[in-house]
């Protein structure tokens, strides 16, 4: 029935093609900002503009943006691929495309598009030629040639999290009446972000009025298929750079035109919903699928209309790696109903200490108010060690704050689920099982997406089974598997095994003392850094100033790359007051070298200036 469909529906286009122009495509995005807008059920939101065009439109009631930051979101949309698969999932990092595969606008412009952005990029992939006709600030589709079809980009910044704690403001939503979700402290400066987050929204409402009216005016609205998303979930802690619902939940109203009705998916109705789930590895395939482009099969997700639209999938994923100073390694997954999350590194707390993030007030407050012992225990999860898995019944818990994966009930949900994500880590070939340095260096003179998908360089489901082992925190099932990993050939193996050592603390470094000693001069620098994180924590003091003096060695920008001196720094900062001894020496770590890449600059200096904060 679905091929059916499909092929009746490329007929129509085809005909069309003969009798008119192809649709114009124009994408009016925001940053920031979850579906908080009337047109979702939000009684607090000022959004007009938006509301008005789901009325005519139709919105998705269950979207992804895939990766709840702005970075690996924008990279999953210019590719149509996982970040993970790519090895561009974490941070600002750089990556690059096999020469086979393109961004999708090379693909627009090849068939006779005009493709402008205006104006953000932030890709963590390299561009592989030229990609736009023009992205800046001046970029638009009035500069195309006469009855040329466009494709363009309108993306508005005033929502972003940095708008968020700007003061001074005048609030135009009342503090008083806006909802704190649970996993929030209620405090006046909580009520005044989340207000004054509410109050940016209204003002890219307004500018998405003004987009829409240019192309009224242009007399180009009924040539025009639109499309309304923002980047990622709320820019607020717990929101932005967590890959739960609320950091990956996004508005998306799509408006079809009369004209090109015919190119809607089969539920499109003006003013209507759709359950079907969709994300935005889906978005590079449906914008080629509606310009009648067949999607390069390279591409990890399916068209949602289009005469190429595929069935719908029953799951949508999510990561979160590096942000921006501090590691990570998170995967999740949702259906309908319920929300699956592996945590890899549950040594760390959710809440790191991430500059940029900390520079907002909720972040500060809700931070003292854990130190103060005053936080109520849905608020004091983010700041304590995560649980190596979670699992969330969105229908009855929306905040994700009562972590169900221990419920005798939801055994079945989480065996589902849980398979349900290691099938598609497996056939992606995520690469994030990878230190961030061995992405690269393995990849060579290659890509990391074609490093990927070679067991040879990359023995991916031994790597990811030893990744399990260390993260599950289920000693007696474990316990041999992780003591062998210690003494494999491959270095992500060994690196997982000491991973799996520290996140058993004083237990962990007693039980592998020998493994974890010997390890703290092994060929692979990663696995050194697990090694003496652990062994500098839980260690007696001798092992512990043994560990200080192989981390501070791995910490200069002199001597190591940016991706293995980033971690070493992160682990001497958690090595916290037993760290004391190398003050002078941390002070005199470089914070800068010339060959770190550009995007990556300013990430040791703020670990530097950090640990060195915290000492006495």
């Amino acid at each position: 029935m679905r091929k059916a469909y499909a092929a009746a529906l490329l007929f129509l286009f085809s005909l069309s093609l003969c009798a008119q122009d192809r649709p114009n495509v124009l994408w009016i995005t925001a940053e920031d900002h979850g579906p908080h807008v009337g047109a979702y059920g939000d009684s607090y939101a000022t959004t007009p503009v938006i509301d008005a065009l789901a009325a005519k439109g139709m919105l998705y009631r269950h979207a992804w943006s895939t990766a709840p930051v702005c970075a690996p979101a924008r990279t999953t949309l210019i590719s149509g691929l996982y970040p993970p698969s790519t090895g561009s999932q974490h941070m600002r990092s750089e990556a690059r495309l096999p020469a086979s595969m393109k961004m999708y606008p090379q693909y627009l412009r090849e068939a006779g598009y005009y493709c402008t952005n205006n104006s953000k990029e932030d890709y963590n992939l390299e561009k592989p030629g030229k990609v736009w006709d023009e992205s800046s600030g001046n970029a638009h589709w009035r500069n195309r040639k006469a009855g040329q079809p466009f494709f363009a980009i309108f993306n508005f910044t005033q929502s972003h999290e940095s708008q968020v704690r700007t003061r001074p403001h005048d609030w135009q939503h009342d503090p008083a009446k806006v909802r704190v979700p649970a996993y929030h402290p209620d405090t006046p400066e909580v009520r005044q972000d989340w207000a004054q987050y509410y109050d940016n929204i209204t003002v890219v409402d307004g500018l998405a009025g003004k987009a829409l009216k240019d192309l009224e005016d242009s007399g180009l609205a009924e040539d025009t298929i639109v499309f309304y998303y923002a980047d990622h979930g709320a820019g607020l802690p717990r929101g932005k750079r967590w890959p739960y619902n609320s950091g990956l939940q996004v508005p998306v109203i799509v408006y079809f035109p009369e004209k090109w009705r015919h190119l809607a998916p089969p539920e499109y109705r003006p003013g209507g919903e759709s359950y079907r789930l969709i994300g935005f590895i889906d978005f590079a395939p449906t914008l080629l699928s509606l310009c009648g482009v067949e999607p390069p099969r390279h591409m990890q997700g399916g068209a949602f209309a289009g005469p190429y639209m595929t069935p719908e999938p029953e799951y949508q994923f999510g990561f979160r790696g590096r942000m921006d100073e501090r590691y990570d390694m998170v995967r999740s997954v949702r259906d309908g109903r319920y929300v699956y999350i592996r945590n890899y590194m549950p040594y760390r707390v959710y809440g790191q200490f991430i500059d940029y993030m900390f520079q907002t007030p909720t972040t500060q407050v809700w931070k003292a108010l854990f130190d103060q012992g005053r936080l109520n225990p849905f608020q004091e999860t983010f700041w304590e060690e995560k649980q190596p898995e979670e699992l969330y019944d969105l229908l009855e818990d929306p905040d994700e704050v009562d972590n169900r994966i221990q419920h005798p009930s939801m055994r079945a949900v989480a065996a589902r689920m849980r398979a349900a994500l290691r099938d598609w880590q497996v056939k992606i070939r995520d690469v994030g099982f990878l230190p961030e340095g061995e992405i690269h260096s393995r990849a060579g003179d290659g890509t990391p997406y074609e490093m990927g998908h070679d067991d040879y360089r990359y023995p991916m489901r031994d790597v990811m089974r030893m990744a399990e082992a260390a993260s599950s925190m289920n000693w007696e099932e474990t316990a041999e598997r992780l003591r062998e990993g210690f003494h494999e050939s491959d270095s992500a193996i060994r690196y997982w095994a000491a991973l799996g050592a520290l996140s058993r603390k004083d237990g962990g470094v007693v039980e592998y003392h020998r493994e974890l000693n010997e390890a703290l001069a092994d060929k692979s620098p990663y696995v050194r850094i697990a090694a003496a994180e652990a062994l500098g924590r839980y260690g007696d003091d001798t092992e512990a100033q043994k560990a200080l003096a192989v981390l501070i060695e791995l910490a200069s920008l002199d001597k190591n790359s940016v991706y293995v001196a980033m971690p070493a720094l992160n682990a001497i900062d958690y090595m916290d007051e037993r760290a004391f001894s190398a003050k002078e020496k941390i002070a005199a770590l470089p914070k800068e070298n010339p060959n770190v890449p550009p995007r990556l600059g300013t990430y040791v200096a703020r670990l530097i200036e950090k640990t060195l904060a915290d000492l006495p």
